[in-house]
């Protein structure tokens, strides 16, 4: 019996081949499962995450600067240890290099890369360089720590939580959509010039993200430790549903509160995209999502940048999103999977 890949996505996947590992060694805290692995490390603990890019998968160079490559590469590794409410501190990077490739452009990706680490106070601590027969493979491996107490995993949702966001959503999606368009559109032509006017925040969002670490120590400063988080890189709808799945709770979201800009709400009319959807499965956000306890909700209400979206229920009550006319629709996991059929 044959079974394909695809017909599990990427985390059923992950699933799939994880679930009978069992961790052997006494600092092994927390493996398979959240952003990022953890370490016992006396009183703090270690954050160790992996991503790994493929050209022609996660990236297109026909639109993508080196430079801007490599500065994304570095900080969407940051973002999952932001998401365990720790700091970033060192990565390797390990590199895939077909002929195409001459030493200047690998200059163009380091200068984003250091940029990046300069900005995050991130050190390049190793990795390793290999030749390449399919274009160019990233992939970074970043280290981080936080104090045991700190420590936030995807599980630890309560009934009643609020559920909090970061920023705006969709912004992301709709820079790749603009960029895809341009892109079918050049299709060749030198003189091209793409038409990018008034978009700018979108293509940022898409090219050139952002980790949340404000919010990370704005919260710290508040003295506010989330019951859970994650960062959303595969969409509000499926990064939710990992919450709710690790915590065994349910939630309500609520469609009038999802914070959208006017760039992206203005992108998904001119492409006749629903901009909820948009919002809710477009992914690449790098927005933290988290929950915290509703007697803190006086206090959340007062810091800027944090949006408040929902609430988790009992498991019983299932994942809804209350849409602005007050019908209640299942949450799906419907953000995107790298691993399925094309």
């Amino acid at each position: 019996m044959r079974t394909e890949i695809a017909s599990l996505g990427e985390f059923g996947l992950i699933d799939h081949l994880t679930k009978d590992i069992k961790l052997t060694q006494k600092s092994s805290i927390k493996g398979v499962g959240d952003d990022a692995a953890v370490v016992d490390n006396g009183e703090n603990r270690t954050l160790v995450t992996t991503d790994l890019l493929l050209e022609g998968i996660h990236f297109d160079l026909v639109y993508t600067p080196l430079k801007h490559l490599g500065y994304k590469a570095a900080v969407v590794n940051f973002s999952d240890i932001y998401a365990m409410n720790g700091k970033p501190q060192q990565i390797t990077v390990s590199l895939g290099i077909s002929k195409r490739f001459s030493v200047e452009d690998l200059e163009d990706f380091y200068s984003g890369l250091k940029l990046a680490c300069e900005i995050y106070g991130v050190d390049i601590v190793g990795g390793d360089t290999t030749s390449s027969l399919t274009g160019f493979t990233i992939s970074i491996t970043c280290i981080g720590s936080v104090e045991k107490r700190k420590i936030v995993y995807r599980e630890g949702a309560k009934n009643s939580d609020l559920i909090y966001v970061s920023g705006d959503l969709g912004a992301s999606y709709m820079g790749l959509q603009l960029l895809e368009r341009e892109k079918s559109v050049f299709d060749g032509d030198k003189d091209f010039q793409p038409d990018f006017g008034g978009r700018e925040y979108l293509l940022e969002r898409q090219i050139k993200p952002e980790a949340r670490k404000d919010i990370i120590q704005l919260l710290e400063e508040n003295g506010i430790i989330p019951t859970s988080m994650i960062d959303l890189s595969d969409g509000l709808s499926s990064d939710l549903l990992h919450i709710c799945n690790r915590s065994n709770v349910g939630c309500q979201l609520f469609e009038e509160r999802i914070p959208i800009d006017y760039q992206t709400a203005a992108m998904a009319e001119t492409f006749n995209m629903n901009v909820t959807t948009v919002a809710l499965n477009g992914g690449e956000d790098y927005e933290l999502l988290f929950t915290v306890p509703l007697h803190l909700h006086e206090k959340m209400s007062k810091l800027e940048a944090i949006r408040l979206v929902g609430h988790i229920t009992p498991p019983e009550q299932g994942c809804y999103l209350v849409t602005r006319d007050g019908q209640e629709m299942q949450l799906r996991a419907q953000g995107w999977n790298p691993i399925a059929d094309e």
